[in-house]
């Protein structure tokens, strides 16, 4: 796991750096505003292929890991998510493409993206085929396969994205937000194919049996129709977001504001937990397996260092992001708004990022039907907040409504984790590590400020180095997390 949680790291950063490279220049050509639409855009699409996908990719991965950690072959699980996946993408992508008038002029409130919508419309079900096969190589661990071929489809991505922006989009923001659907579609298609090309199952003769459609759909439909709940209240969010935000009497341009803090603040805030996403994803198939086989004492022991190491992580990250919140969005955006959008949600990186390996853990220990009414939940009080209090509060509406839905949903699926898997949690630890993160924040402030990349690094690095004396001090990191990363490293060389 460890070996394999460093390779789809270094690929997630990858990767994520190109994507947020993309958005840094897109925000520059088209503007806020336009980022702003093209965050709509892929709202609705969201929405489309969270209800084409119908909860097959999680459920393609947990099958897949059973049938492997029972040395039995995967093709009737695959065939089964293969076949319902086609039974509900083709209606949906049938759907958006007829309702894409609609949702553009009453909906997203710009005709301009009726194209885009289009594009993603055609592509619908490649892109829920692809989650099957990604949820697929992620349980049989062929996870270089994997990684190239997610490089394979950024990299094709980019090409004909940039290829239409530079040679027909123009400065409009309609065609650059279909040159984006475009490249994203046709990378998606490629994507599909090598996947199925280079597939294997190495235990193929060894009792297929029947297609396990019963288990698909009883797995697969209650975790996507709660999906498909919470992806229709987050479409509904971001859609009412812009409107309601146009009633407060401060607002200039509602538009650029929500482009800003969806376009720009969230993807910096969120891409350090390219780290963090890649042990989730193991983490699903590695607890059902574990679940499978009753291997709940190694449950136990992953869950606590999985929780450790993601709350020290996210303090790291939240506290680095917090000290160079203004030279960093200078850098990127050249947006003082996005520095102290940045600067403001930045305490929230923990929580944000241990919910991601949270939830991966439930998922992993079978806990998806828990988990999809708490998002529910919490979802439903998300949009009931915005359209109360964007009205009178603005974004400051909107950080209550963030920070509260987030809290109680991390609550929640905490709580959930305790249950199933028998743990219980220790805060002092926690708060320890909190603690000492809030107080290194205080040296970076004592530096003079500095522009460009030097600007965001040095109260980075010092933020660092502070942080790290604090943990040693009070004991939160020591001799034995030393000798466990040792033991780590050393894992691969020992025998057997």
């Amino acid at each position: 796991m460890f070996y394999g949680a460093l390779l789809l790291t270094g690929a997630n950063l990858a990767l994520r750096l190109v994507s947020m490279s993309f958005q840094v220049y897109l925000s520059g050509r088209i503007g806020a505003a336009g980022v702003g639409l093209l965050q709509l855009i892929l709202s609705v699409k969201l929405l489309a292929f969270t209800i084409g996908s119908a909860g097959v990719r999680t459920c393609a991965l947990y099958l897949s890991a059973e049938a492997l950690g029972r040395r039995r072959s995967i093709r009737p699980a695959l065939s089964g998510c293969l076949h319902y996946g086609l039974a509900f993408s083709l209606p949906a992508a049938a759907g958006l493409w007829v309702l894409t008038p609609r949702i553009a002029a009453q909906w997203i409130g710009d005709p301009a993206g009726e194209a885009a919508l289009r594009a993603f419309a055609l592509f619908l079900p490649v892109g829920c085929l692809n989650g099957v096969m990604t949820g697929l190589y992620t349980a049989a661990g062929r996870l270089r396969t994997l990684v190239a071929v997610e490089f394979w489809e950024q990299g094709c991505a980019m090409a004909v994205t940039f290829a239409l922006l530079a040679r027909w989009a123009g400065e409009g923001a309609g065609r650059a937000c279909l040159a984006v659907a475009l490249g994203a579609s046709a990378a998606s298609a490629l994507s599909l194919g090598a996947l199925w090309v280079l597939r294997r199952d190495p235990w193929a003769d060894r009792g297929g049996g029947p297609v396990p459609y019963r288990r698909v759909l009883g797995m697969a439909l209650p975790v996507g129709l709660a999906d498909n709940l919470r992806a229709g209240l987050n479409t509904v969010e971001n859609l009412i977001i812009p409107r309601r935000l146009a009633l407060f009497a401060g607002t200039v341009n509602a538009m650029a504001d929500y482009g800003v803090l969806h376009g720009m603040v969230f993807p910096a805030l969120m891409f350090p937990a390219a780290i963090l996403a890649s042990l989730a994803d193991l983490l699903v198939a590695e607890f059902s397996r574990c679940a499978r086989r009753r291997g709940m004492v190694r449950v136990r022991y992953l869950a606590r260092q999985g929780l450790r190491v993601s709350l020290l992580f996210g303090v790291c990250a939240g506290g680095a992001l917090f000290v160079s919140a203004r030279p960093l969005a200078d850098l990127l955006y050249h947006c003082e708004a996005a520095g102290a959008y940045i600067r403001l949600y930045a305490p929230l990186v923990p929580v944000l990022y241990l919910d991601g390996v949270v939830d991966a853990m439930c998922k992993g220990l079978g806990q998806q039907s828990a988990n999809a009414r708490y998002n529910l939940l919490t979802s439903l009080l998300d949009v009931v907040l915005l359209w109360l209090l964007l009205p009178r509060w603005g974004m400051g509406g909107y950080y209550f409504s963030f920070t509260a839905s987030h809290l109680l949903n991390f609550g929640l699926s905490l709580r959930r984790l305790g249950q199933a898997a028998g743990l219980r949690f220790s805060l002092p630890p926690a708060l320890r590590a909190i603690a000492c993160g809030a107080a290194a924040a205080l040296p970076p402030a004592l530096l003079r400020p500095q522009d460009g990349l030097a600007g965001a690094l040095v109260p980075a690095g010092c933020y660092l180095l502070a942080l790290s004396a604090l943990w040693l001090s009070f004991r939160v990191v020591g001799r034995k997390d030393a000798l466990w990363l040792r033991g780590l490293v050393g894992a691969r060389r020992r025998p057997g």
